[in-house]
């Protein structure tokens, strides 16, 4: 049990003296510190302790997370890295636009991320390529995709490219695909997959696979493509090390 761990939220009366150690309780972190929720619970309600109300705040050791009482029963604020994936930025993308750089998207803070496009179209069918930082050689990748209408498989390579050729194919009824990227921040290779399911009738599903040959560490990323897209969001998550 750390230093401002407390095992009860006191409720002080009227003419009460109120003591040095009462006032440095409070006053040492502004929220009530517990050691687990089992304390945290114990700490409402007895004697001479605050009824449990709405809006009351604690912090609990155990989960490193901040906690708010909504009147019916607890919910989480947000721990210090909040949940196994975490909102880094949300980009728009503009109105015709051939490609759409994202800044600031990697850090030390995660290993790997997850990077979101939904919402948007494209001009026409087309595949959308995907670089990190100014990186134009060096990148290596593999896929297939499948013709929804016979099943048919074709293998796709890309060998010491410019960029990532094939991180995302769209259309115009599509603009949704999950691309995974591996230690984009570390001073190792990248590695990346991604997936899609274009949205005609005439197309195909694709997978692609790959990596950047280069140690460099990354804090961004630009997808570009031949036509131009319009609309959606490009999200980028981060997974928690631990």
């Amino acid at each position: 049990m750390g230093a401002n761990a407390q095992t009860s939220v006191p409720l002080f009366t009227a003419g009460e003296v109120l003591t040095a150690a009462n006032q440095n309780l409070s006053a040492g972190t502004g929220v009530p510190v517990f050691a687990t929720t089992v304390t945290r619970d114990a700490a409402f309600g007895g004697s001479g302790e605050k009824v449990l109300a709405e809006g009351q705040l604690a912090y609990i050791e155990a989960d490193n997370v901040v906690q708010y009482y909504d009147g019916a029963a607890w919910a989480t604020v947000g721990p210090a890295s909040a949940g196994a994936l975490t909102l880094i930025s949300a980009t728009t993308i503009g109105s015709a636009v051939s490609s759409v750089t994202v800044s600031d998207a990697f850090s030390a803070t995660y290993d790997n991320y997850m990077i979101n496009v939904s919402g948007g179209v494209a001009s026409t069918a087309q595949n959308v390529a995907l670089q990190l930082g100014a990186t134009t050689a060096g990148y290596y990748m593999g896929g297939f995709r499948v013709a929804y209408g016979v099943g048919s498989v074709v293998g796709l390579a890309t060998n010491n490219g410019s960029n990532f050729a094939r991180a995302m194919t769209v259309s115009a009824n599509s603009l949704n695909n999950i691309i995974y990227l591996f230690s984009p921040n570390l001073a190792k290779r990248t590695t990346m997959t991604s997936m899609v399911g274009v949205a005609d009738t005439g197309d195909n599903a694709q997978w692609h696979a790959g990596f950047l040959d280069d140690a460099t560490q990354y804090t961004a990323f630009t997808l570009s493509c031949g036509g131009t897209l319009t609309g959606g969001t490009i999200r980028v998550y981060g997974f928690a090390n631990s």
